[in-house]
């Protein structure tokens, strides 16, 4: 059985099945590792999450933010889709609530052995371990209570961790870092407005992988969400956007050995690679 990671879909269904044929996946074998973000601003979400759901348990999904912002639209009340959104196919699906009930099942945090899958970063005060856990967390909240949760969900405050942060103050903390954490400081301050790369921040932040003393150092973090930080592949990071819907590529990687594939994406947003998107 292989394991096969991939990066952030975002509805680009064409050249998810080109890359998985390059990688030789087979579905009644092999492991699909999906970073986040099967949806959005991609010319296909529904097929795609149709297509992923197909899989079974073949596929190991984490939410990203896009899906979750699906489902705030879908089962949160009061959230709207942004002009820029190309989710409508998907809610006017006659499937909708077939999707809705797998897409709402899926964790935030994958663990298996030595590699941590998440969609986009972590405080270097969390282990791996404490990840799992405070992952957990959401998932059950947004299995019980999924309007509650949606609707105190947006929004950048708190900005530090404190294990003594409760209700939606530490969920919405959580969701931030583990969906769209890209820099950080040292005492685990999170900065949410940065989006470029690594280079391009301000004085005294630093991208979370960066941090000294991470406690999740001792693991592979698997990653996708950080288009304009491209693919990064070293032994405690696999960071896997390389911005397919924005013009740049599909990128997967077999995690149990060196294998890789790039399939070049010609971008569905009409912009290039150097713009900062929201992953």
């Amino acid at each position: 059985m292989a394991r096969i990671a991939v990066g952030d879909v975002q509805g680009c269904l064409p050249e998810l099945r080109q890359l998985l044929t390059q990688a030789d996946f087979r579905s009644d074998r092999d492991e699909v590792w999906f970073v986040g973000d099967l949806v959005n601003r991609g010319p296909d979400s529904l097929g795609t999450l149709r297509f992923v759901r197909s899989l079974g348990d073949n596929a190991r999904v984490v939410l990203g933010n896009h899906d979750l912002h699906l489902l705030a639209v879908a089962l949160g009340g009061s959230r709207k889709l942004r002009d820029d959104d190309t989710l409508d196919d998907i809610l006017n699906a006659t499937d909708r609530e077939t999707l809705f009930e797998w897409l709402v099942t899926r964790p935030l945090a994958v663990r298996d052995g030595s590699d941590l899958m998440v969609h986009a970063g972590i405080v270097p005060q969390w282990s791996v371990d404490e990840v799992m856990a405070l992952a957990s967390e959401v998932e059950q909240a947004l299995r019980t209570d999924p309007v509650k949760l949606f609707e105190s969900m947006y929004g950048n405050r708190p900005d530090c961790w404190s294990p003594t942060l409760e209700g939606s103050d530490r969920l919405r903390f959580i969701i931030n870092v583990l969906t769209r954490l890209r820099y950080c400081r040292a005492d685990g301050r999170i900065d949410l407005k940065m989006k470029g790369a690594p280079g391009s921040q301000e004085n005294g932040w630093v991208p979370w992988f960066a941090a000294p003393d991470r406690r999740t150092s001792n693991a592979r973090v698997i990653m996708g969400h950080w288009s304009t930080l491209g693919l990064v592949d070293r032994p405690d990071l696999l960071a896997l956007d390389t911005g397919c819907v924005w013009g740049g590529a599909l990128t997967a990687a077999a995690l149990d050995s060196n294998a890789r594939w790039s399939l070049p994406c010609g971008g569905y947003q009409g912009v290039k690679m150097s713009a900062q998107s929201d992953g």
